[in-house]
Formats: structure tokens, sequence, C-alpha cells
């Protein structure tokens, strides 16, 4: 059966995720963290593709996202898997497949929803259990859109400037957002929407 062409609008958010095979660890340690972000900040300027938001956990990575044309992202994450893939392949003197196939993919055009998945993205470290507060985890970017740490791979969403005109006042109430925990609903219909690849979810609920 022949792949679905993917929904990408040119300046419509994105969720991306992408998988290590069978769930197996993408990042075996910080240096291959610091050599993903390095990929991910040369190919997103490359293909012109506005990162809001990421994490990098052990075995997959969230990304947030707006394309400035429908075949930026796929152009920028197939640049980045492959080249990844041969440097992590170089470096643990292995051959074959790292990723769970192709990435997968949703649009968001709901406010509320974009701001959900920000917390979503950035929380994942505490459901996980590797910390307890997002701040204290260094591969998301929680510290930047929260804390004000400077980030050139971060370009900030209208929709988080909104939230205040002054950085300082915007950064409390970003954080205020995280005084609660992601409802588990909300975690569903998240997770529906990825695995749906082309689902434009539009409502929150």
């Amino acid at each position: 059966m022949p792949r679905k062409p993917r929904v990408s609008l040119a300046g419509v958010a994105e969720h991306v995720i992408q998988r290590g095979n069978n769930r197996q660890a993408i990042f075996a340690c910080e240096d291959d963290m610091k050599a993903y972000v390095t990929w991910l900040k040369q190919y997103s300027k490359k293909y012109k593709v506005a990162i809001h938001a990421w994490v990098l956990m052990t075995n997959h990575v969230h990304i947030l996202c707006s394309p400035s044309s429908h075949s930026a992202i796929s152009q920028m994450m197939q640049s980045l898997g492959r080249m990844y893939v041969m440097c992590f392949n170089k470096s643990y003197k292995r051959s074959g497949t790292l990723w769970e196939g192709r990435y997968r993919s949703c649009l968001v055009q709901n406010e509320e929803y974009l701001l959900a998945l920000y917390r979503y993205i950035e929380l994942n470290p505490v459901r996980a259990g590797m910390v307890q507060e997002p701040r204290e985890y260094s591969w998301s970017s929680y510290q930047c859109n929260a804390l004000g740490k400077q980030s050139d791979l971060l370009t900030a969403h209208p929709i988080y400037l909104g939230i205040n005109e002054d950085a300082k006042l915007r950064q409390a109430a970003y954080r205020a957002l995280f005084t609660h925990h992601v409802e588990p609903t909300l975690i569903e219909d998240i997770r529906k929407g990825i695995k749906g690849v082309r689902a434009v979810l539009s409502n929150l609920y």
C-alpha cells in the first residue's frame, strides 16, 4: 500500500515525534544529544523551520515547529535523521536503522491546544520520572520558554509572545501553566492526534 501524503501547511505549527526502532535508545550520552541539537539547528535554519519547543528523551524526541513551506519539515527531518544516524552508527560501530520508520506529525490550529502542547512536550521528563521539575532537565526548551535562557534554536511562536508583552511577566505566566500536570484526557487526545498523522486538531476537547 502506498504511503499517504502528509498534510503540512506553511506557517501552521506541527507537533513532530520520532522514536527509536522498537523503542531502542537513540541517545546513549549527552554528547549524542549535543550532536542532535547541532544538526537540528543547522537543518531548521537551512529549510526555514521555526522551532518553538522540544524535548530529547532517551528513545524519542518531540518538536513543536512551524514550516515556511509545505515541504520544509519533511526536508528538515529527513536531513537531520540521515546525518544523526550516520554519526550515531559511526560512534558506536553499528549499522542499520535507528528510527521507527518515518516521523509522525500533526497540525495544530488551536491557541489553547498549542499552549497545552508546550506543556505536554516540556513535562515529558517529569512524567517519565527523570526529574521532579521541568526546570531540572537541560534537554528541553523549558529553560528557554520559562526561565529566559537564550538559545539560537528557539523561535518564539506568536501565541507564546501574546501571553504578555514583557518578557519577565511572560515567563512568569508561562511557568504558572506548569503548576499542574497535563490532564489525562488531553494527553490521550494528543497521543491520538499524533498517531493519526494527518489529523488537524482544532479542538481542545
